[in-house]
């Protein structure tokens, strides 16, 4: 696309005037004109429509490249004396103007959230336009940064949180849909916490949240968590008296910081502000989704017509309020889960997304339940079967490492027992 081009519907002037100064913000070397061409390209990329933001986006993914020449002879200087300096070199030539770009639009006020926003737009369309992927690197790049440990800003979320903060957890709920304020006042009651990360470039917008219940013992199906029991004070002596704390939920909220991981540095957290607040507290799990399970199923070459009735018959609705089906598929399916779950990646094997995040970062794969949740979602994914993953203090690092170094897959007895 070259510069005189215009996208249909799209005001053209505002799409020219965007590309000049994204151009400008790049040659400009002075800060305070520089906040002020940020500023302005902010206002003109607000009044792009959707063909306009396209078309921009193409544009910052397309301009802005390294230098070839320069490249070439920083390649060459590294190559002919391999020194730290000449790497040093190398890597700044090889860093593409674009990011320096983006670093400067996120002067504007209200940048950092509209960053946010241009990945996200982009996401669906990589695929049909791989020359987005620069412009999506670059930004998950930049984010990895800014939104690092040290700037991330742990709040408990309770009844008198603000209305605007409470509305967002139940918009951005991604695992047990909350169904209004009645269910959501139940999970911030008395034996349960609601914690969220926030950052400072985006006050009062939730960043990633996990809900946890306490209870006595491992939880093994979710609907017993999800009651509505309007009885404060008995959801006082419950908590009072928990020694496990499940982790049921974790949802991330903002798309356009996908791959950037905050959910090991949560979990850490959460369970050091639990153990202060109820010292008796001695588990910490979680009852987790297996989104992969049904999907990797029906990829596996089948052994027989018993595979064959299996899966047509667990595509009938309701299969499961029959005993008798339940009876004859439940000891395979727990069997053939156990297998999923516990395929090492060193394998080369594809790992479950949700046993990827909870493995690496070192919890034990701990017990596998039957119909643990029988949405429609839960059942479509994973026919209703969660699983638990433990989170021991002393053997976090050991897992972690062991899961990291050669894939191996930390389990319990019981889960070998299924084997």
């Amino acid at each position: 696309m070259t510069h005189a081009e215009h996208i249909p519907g799209s005001p053209p002037a505002s799409l020219d005037k965007a590309r000049q100064l994204a151009a400008a913000l790049l040659s400009e070397r002075g800060e305070a004109s520089g906040a002020l061409i940020a500023r302005q390209l902010q206002q003109t990329m607000r009044a792009l429509d959707a063909d306009g933001r396209h078309g921009f986006q193409r544009y910052l993914a397309s301009a802005f490249q390294p230098d070839a020449a320069a490249l070439q002879d920083a390649a060459k200087r590294y190559l002919a004396d391999g020194t730290a300096a000449a790497a040093a070199a190398l890597a700044d030539a090889a860093d593409p103007p674009r990011q320096e770009v983006l670093r400067r639009m996120n002067m504007a006020p209200g940048g950092t959230a509209s960053l946010i926003a241009m990945r996200s737009e982009i996401a669906g369309r990589l695929g049909p336009e791989p020359e987005l992927k620069l412009l999506d690197a670059d930004l998950k790049h930049l984010f990895v940064s800014w939104f690092n440990r040290g700037f991330l800003e742990l709040r408990r979320i309770d009844w008198q949180s603000p209305a605007a903060v409470l509305e967002k957890l139940i918009a951005y709920e991604a695992v047990h849909e909350i169904k209004g304020w009645d269910d959501l006042r139940r999970r911030l009651a008395p034996d349960r916490r609601c914690f969220v990360f926030f950052h400072p470039a985006l006050p009062g917008e939730p960043l990633i949240f996990v809900e946890v219940a306490l209870v006595q013992g491992l939880a093994t199906a979710v609907p017993p968590l999800l009651v509505q029991d309007a009885d404060q004070d008995s959801a006082g002596l419950r908590a009072a008296h928990a020694d496990t704390a499940i982790f049921y939920s974790i949802s991330n909220c903002q798309d356009g910081l996908r791959g950037v991981s905050f959910g090991n540095f949560l979990i850490k957290q959460v369970v050091e502000e639990l153990q202060a607040e109820f010292p008796q507290l001695k588990r910490f799990s979680t009852l987790s989704p297996i989104p992969g399970f049904r999907r990797w199923l029906s990829q596996q070459p089948q052994s027989g017509g018993k595979d064959v009735a299996m899966l047509r018959e667990l595509d009938r609705e309701g299969w499961w309020h029959d005993a008798a089906t339940c009876e004859t598929w439940r000891p395979v399916l727990m069997k053939l889960c156990a297998q999923y779950l516990t395929r090492s990646p060193a394998s080369g094997n594809r790992i479950d997304p949700v046993a990827r995040f909870h493995l690496g970062n070192g919890a034990r794969l701990e017990r596998i339940n039957w119909l643990g949740n029988t949405a429609d979602r839960a059942m479509a994914e994973s026919f209703g079967i969660m699983v638990n993953y433990l989170y021991d203090h002393d053997s976090i690092e050991r897992n972690h490492e062991a899961f990291a170094r050669v894939g191996e897959i930390v389990r319990s007895p019981q889960v070998d027992a299924l084997l």
